[in-house]
C-alpha cells in the first residue's frame, strides 16, 4: 500500500476568454508528479444569456489535453481536422504532438441561453520520444463511457486504461489512468497503481479516505 505523498488544495485563476477555474497543480510544492502537468477544474458555474465563454483559438506541441465534462458543452475544432462537441459524461482526448491550434467554445445554443458549465481538463506530458508525434483527436460521448456500478449505488466510469477490472476506451499514447468515481456511502474502489506510476485522487465534492486517511 502506499503512502499519501502529500495533499494540496487548488487555487483560482483565470484561464481561456475569461473563465474562472481551480488549479491543484502546478505548483511550486508539487514537483513530482509526471507526466501530469496541470489539472484545471472548469467551474461550477452558472451563465446567463449570453456569458458563457470558452478558450479561442490557441496552440499546444509536445502533450496531450483530456477534457471531461460533467456539465455543458463545449465545441472543438482543431488545425489537424479534429472536430466534435463534447456535452455531459463525455471526453475529449487530444494529443497535440508536433503541434496543433485549436479551440474550445460553448456552442450557439449554450451562448444564447446560458447555462450551468463544470468539467475537468487535465494536461499528460509526452515521452521524449513521441513529442514529435502526429497529432490525434479522439471523442467519446458518455453513452460510450464505460460505467459500472459499486456495491453501495456508486458509480465508476473508466474514461482510459483499466480500475478494477473495468476499462476504457481511449487509445492513450503513454500508460495513463483516468476515472471518474461517484461514491455512495460505505463504497470503496480497490486500485494497485503499476510500480513508479504516479496517482493522483482529486476530489471535488464530499470527502473520501484514501489508504486509510
Amino acid at each position: 500500500m502506499r503512502a499519501i505523498a502529500g495533499v494540496v488544495q487548488a487555487h483560482r485563476t483565470v484561464e481561456g476568454g475569461g473563465f474562472v477555474v481551480r488549479r491543484p497543480f502546478p505548483t511550486a510544492s508539487l514537483d513530482h508528479i509526471d507526466p501530469f502537468l496541470l489539472l484545471d477544474e472548469m467551474g461550477p458555474v452558472e451563465y446567463g444569456p449570453g456569458e458563457a465563454v470558452g478558450a479561442p483559438e490557441h496552440p499546444h506541441r509536445g502533450f496531450e489535453t483530456v477534457t471531461y465534462l460533467l456539465h455543458g458543452a463545449m465545441e472543438h475544432r482543431d488545425s489537424s481536422g479534429g472536430v466534435g462537441t463534447i456535452t455531459p459524461g463525455g471526453v475529449q482526448w487530444m494529443t497535440a504532438g508536433s503541434g496543433v491550434v485549436h479551440s474550445e467554445l460553448p456552442p450557439a445554443s449554450m451562448l444564447k441561453l446560458g447555462g450551468k458549465m463544470h468539467g475537468f481538463q487535465l494536461w499528460v506530458n509526452l515521452p521524449a520520444a513521441k513529442k514529435m508525434i502526429a497529432p490525434r483527436y479522439q471523442g467519446f460521448d458518455a453513452e460510450e463511457i464505460v460505467a459500472h456500478t459499486l456495491a453501495n449505488g456508486g458509480v465508476m466510469k473508466v474514461v482510459a486504461g483499466e480500475v478494477a477490472g473495468v476499462r476504457g476506451k481511449v487509445n492513450t499514447t503513454s500508460p495513463v489512468t483516468y476515472a471518474h468515481i461517484e461514491f455512495a456511502a460505505g463504497d470503496q474502489v480497490i486500485w494497485a497503481p503499476q510500480e513508479g506510476h504516479t496517482a493522483l485522487v482529486h476530489v471535488f465534492g464530499g470527502e473520501v479516505e484514501v489508504n486509510g486517511e
